[in-house]
């Protein structure tokens, strides 16, 4: 039975996990917390991918005090070599006495052989402390892991009657400063940003992370099947500090737009459209997870969006939606045909909240 002690440490431990958030991927999040008593021996987490996981961490800082102790934390050891060694056997040697673990690690190389190895060698485990605070946490973890597929997010900013634009092609400020500093902390969580080409020409955006000291850089990628990314941009004259990549169909873009955008920086990947010009966009996300994109959070635009959720490749959806009405007219609607035939798509586990005058919505869709 666990204790409120027991709740308290596994939400620090969850506090110290997000603070590696957008670094340590294809790792998970986790923190630790070693506690003898009721005192807080050593606290440690995983600050990115090749370093010490947060198990070794809080137990080199601990040393000598880590025997007979209780070591608390949000994610089962691992029980394999990898980058570092299994920190099941790092916990052993410690003389910890026992473990709290928020949930079991659902990666095959692992799943409950940490626990088993524990239990083994006598220490006390404890599993399913804050199980689905846990498993939200490291919800692109679990889901890379589990499909071997990227995560998809999908931000959507609209007016109370569902529009994201004056008209096609207008740049449109819909959300209030409050929402997209949370955008930018949105981007920092994820491996990549990305937008069609519309969004490019129309918006003309930067799509990197700003107002967070250190943040993560994460790939801004364009879905441009004709290549009209304009060389000049501000995405391709911030390619050299910026990671951006550009996909687009061999067949149908003009040499000189590859070799422009190239001498910018920008990297370019080669991906044969359909036939009406639209990439498949199950093939984009093999093609990202293939490049080490383990999570994209998907900015825009309608193309984008309805595509995403026609292909049923959205697990997260985060919708912005502004005290504005754009009424009918040339104002454009956010989601096309999704394909449904009338069918409803279904949210669960939702979360919403004020943020200044925009209502924040954010749910799963798989």
């Amino acid at each position: 039975m666990n204790t409120e002690f027991d709740t308290r440490m596994m939400r620090r431990c969850l506090e110290l996990a997000e603070k590696g958030m957008g670094r340590t991927a294809p790792n998970p999040l986790v923190g630790s917390v070693i506690v003898s008593g009721e005192e807080i021996v050593a606290e440690g987490y995983h600050r990115s991918a090749g370093k010490p996981h947060a198990e070794r961490m809080a137990l080199r800082r601990a040393g000598t005090g880590a025997r007979g102790a209780t070591l608390y934390v949000n994610l089962e050891p691992c029980s394999h070599t990898g980058r570092t060694p299994p920190c099941a056997d790092a916990v052993i040697e410690a003389g910890i006495s026992r473990v709290v673990a928020a949930m079991r690690d659902p990666d095959p190389r692992v799943r409950g052989r940490g626990i088993a190895r524990l239990r083994r060698a006598g220490v006390r485990v404890e599993v399913g402390l804050l199980a689905r605070r846990a498993r939200r946490l490291n919800e692109v973890f679990v889901h890379n892991v589990t499909t071997g597929s990227a995560f998809f997010s999908l931000k959507l900013a609209q007016t109370l009657d569902g529009k994201i634009a004056a008209g096609p092609g207008v740049r449109t400020r819909i959300s209030g400063r409050e929402s997209l500093r949370l955008v930018h902390r949105l981007r920092a969580a994820h491996g990549a940003v990305m937008v069609g080409v519309g969004t490019v020409l129309a918006d003309d955006p930067l799509l990197n992370v700003r107002g967070i000291r250190s943040a993560p850089r994460p790939v801004r990628v364009v879905l441009d099947p004709g290549l009209r990314t304009p060389p000049r941009c501000k995405l391709a004259a911030g390619a050299g500090r910026f990671p951006t990549l550009v996909i687009y169909d061999p067949g149908r873009a003009e040499d000189s737009s590859r070799a422009a955008l190239a001498a910018a920086g920008v990297e370019l990947a080669a991906l044969a459209a359909a036939g009406d010009g639209l990439f498949d966009i199950r093939a984009v996300g093999e093609l990202l997870y293939g490049r080490g994109i383990t999570s994209v959070l998907a900015e825009g635009g309608r193309g984008v969006a309805t595509s995403l959720l026609r292909g049923g490749l959205v697990q997260r959806l985060h919708l912005f939606i502004a005290p504005v009405v754009l009424g009918e007219g040339a104002a454009l609607q956010g989601i096309g045909d999704i394909g449904r035939q009338g069918g409803a798509l279904s949210l669960r586990d939702v979360e919403q909240r004020l943020i200044g005058d925009d209502f924040y919505l954010t749910a799963r869709l798989d």
